[in-house]
């Protein structure tokens, strides 16, 4: 199974779609969402809300921001 080279959800085998770029470059999209918010609309996935990437980079930005806070006496 492959996953969506924008939001990083699996695809199931016989559904999304495939681009490859002149240069050989292979991307993965489950939805026609996922390739207009990356080709179109130039969209970056670690800033769009609803993908995987995102929530990753809020994560750990949040176990960063909390060992950053140590009180000192």
């Amino acid at each position: 199974m492959a996953n969506c080279t924008f939001c990083g959800t699996d695809i199931r085998r016989g559904t999304g779609l495939m681009y490859v770029k002149k240069d050989g470059k292979i991307f993965n999209f489950c939805t026609r969402k996922c390739e207009k918010n990356m080709f179109k609309l130039g969209r970056k996935p670690r800033v769009t809300r609803w993908t995987k990437e995102f929530a990753l980079v809020k994560s750990s930005a949040k176990t960063d921001s909390k060992e950053k806070k140590v009180t000192k006496k």
